[in-house]
């Protein structure tokens, strides 16, 4: 299988290739020239198989450099159940009125991201090996909250690999954070940025494009890489979860196999829904892509504004943070596809959110994306309110992101009287989370700094254990503590030289 760069159809490279590569040189994400299919057939054959298997039969149509036993061995590794809590790596928990929830949460480090960071090391050491490169690897992460802590959690200690990890200072929950400083392994390095989500992304971006950069870390024999979702080895396992939730719907008899689902995702850089987006592609049966955003609805306004992308806005500091985002870089792949891989186009886009903050797709392409997408908000009080009635009338306890999906498909049903199951997307514990969530079940039990006694009364509330995970990092060194200004990131890669 071709990649293919979303900024310049001659930029062509092997799966391998864009996985070492983390972005094109040109500023462009790798995209799959021809994305592969899933008949009915080969759906029914994984609906008895489990994750492991699953995920290993599905990476194998994308990633053709590797051979079959090769994947099965990363899937085996990635997967394993010292890792996961869950005996089940991605339940799916059905609630009332067709909602179907998702819980992506029950690996090492409580959130989503584990779903593909615990296969990424895999994927770039030897995506490295199959070039014949020896180089160290780089591995350059800009998180909202959930992404770095995963990341540091997959790469400690990996040979061959070195990770840094900018995180905004101000955005992301106690737990997230305590989880990043006190990350242990030789070849890591966290960092808090005096800005936003969005001033990190960027400056990760410029790090990979900058030529001093790129000269420094090539006479240094390293390699820059990343473990966001702009690197297609981050979002190809995110594929995986929603083809392995299909087939326990239909194991589960909640549909027949051909059944058509709606999938609804609270997102903010658009790479998990993108990955929902990918598995209709291959032939999943889904009928509307739900994108749920929190008051940054930068995306909500996209999809409901005429196709009208405008980061030109204030920025908000929700009790979702890792949501907090307004420039959705994945949502460069979906132009990509839906202007029919066009990427002069694709290219003028992406320069005019550089240069003016915005930019606006044609009508043909906007008619093509309302087809498979709609999209909803969710404000901090509707997200509180939305936990507390989904646990006090289902006994459901959720994280505020999953709360703002929630909270969007309910307004979708009522809005379009589209009764379909819908697969909600759960995408971290709740406990990562809990003076919100408190706040949300029983404020008057709220104590908004002491966030180990909120774990104890959260548990304590509900009567469900926390994640072994959480509780052990209020027990361990915090060991990165500084802070610097978004325009010092690029003088940060000498830490990489300098170990």
């Amino acid at each position: 299988m071709e990649y293919i760069s979303t900024r310049n159809k001659n930029v062509v490279v092997s799966s391998a290739k864009a996985i070492a590569m983390g972005i094109s040189d040109d500023g462009g994400l790798f995209c799959p020239k021809d994305l592969p299919k899933l008949c009915y057939d080969e759906i029914v054959n994984l609906i008895d198989l489990d994750y492991k298997k699953r995920a290993a039969i599905i990476l194998s149509k994308f990633l053709t450099d590797f051979t079959q036993d090769e994947i099965d061995g990363f899937c085996q590794k990635a997967y394993d159940d010292k890792k996961f809590e869950s005996g089940n790596i991605a339940p799916v928990v059905c609630l009332s009125n067709g909602k179907n929830i998702l819980e992506l949460w029950h690996g090492p480090t409580c959130a989503f991201k584990d779903m593909a960071l615990q296969l990424l090391p895999y994927l770039i050491t030897n995506s490295l090996k199959k070039l014949g490169e020896n180089r160290t690897a780089c591995i350059l992460v800009a998180t909202s909250g959930d992404t770095g802590k995963a990341a540091l959690n997959g790469f400690a200690n990996v040979k061959g690999t070195k990770i840094i990890v900018y995180y905004p200072f101000y955005g992301v929950s106690e737990v997230q954070k305590l989880q990043m400083i006190t990350q242990e392994g030789e070849n890591v390095k966290v960092i808090a940025i005096d800005g936003n989500f969005d001033d990190a992304q960027s400056a990760v971006k410029e790090i990979f494009t900058n030529d001093g950069a790129k000269e420094k870390i090539y006479k240094s024999n390293m390699i820059f890489s990343s473990a966001n979702s702009i690197n297609w080895g981050r979002l190809v396992p995110q594929i995986v979860y929603y083809v392995s939730a299909y087939c326990d719907m239909v194991k589960n008899k909640t549909i027949k196999n051909g059944e058509k689902i709606n999938i609804c995702v609270p997102t903010g850089n658009f790479g998990n829904i993108l990955a929902a987006y990918f598995a209709k592609q291959m032939g999943i049966p889904i009928k509307k892509l739900i994108c749920a955003s929190n008051k940054n609805n930068v995306l909500t306004d996209f999809f409901k504004n005429n196709g009208i992308y405008d980061k030109n806005r204030e920025f908000y500091t929700t009790n979702s943070p890792s949501m907090d985002i307004l420039i959705s870089s994945n949502l460069e792949r979906l132009l990509f596809y839906v202007s029919g891989q066009n990427t002069e186009l694709v290219k003028k886009f992406m320069s005019d959110l550089n240069l003016y903050g915005k930019y606006k797709i044609s009508g043909e392409i906007y008619e093509k994306i309302c087809y498979s997408f709609d999209a909803g908000y969710c404000d901090d009080e509707r997200t509180k309110k939305t936990i507390k009635s989904i646990w006090e009338n289902e006994k459901y306890l959720c994280d505020t992101h999953t709360a703002v999906a929630i909270n969007v498909y309910n307004e979708y049903r009522e809005r379009t009287g589209d009764k379909t199951q819908t697969l909600i997307v759960s995408t971290a514990s709740p406990f990562k989370f809990c003076n919100d969530v408190i706040k949300a079940i029983d404020e008057k039990k709220c104590l908004n700094n002491d966030e180990i006694k909120c774990i104890d009364i959260l548990s304590s509330i509900t009567n469900i254990r926390p994640p072994k995970a959480l509780l052990d990092i209020f027990t361990k060194e915090k060991r990165f503590n500084e802070i610097i200004s978004k325009n010092e990131i690029l003088k940060t890669i000498d830490m990489f030289i300098d170990d």
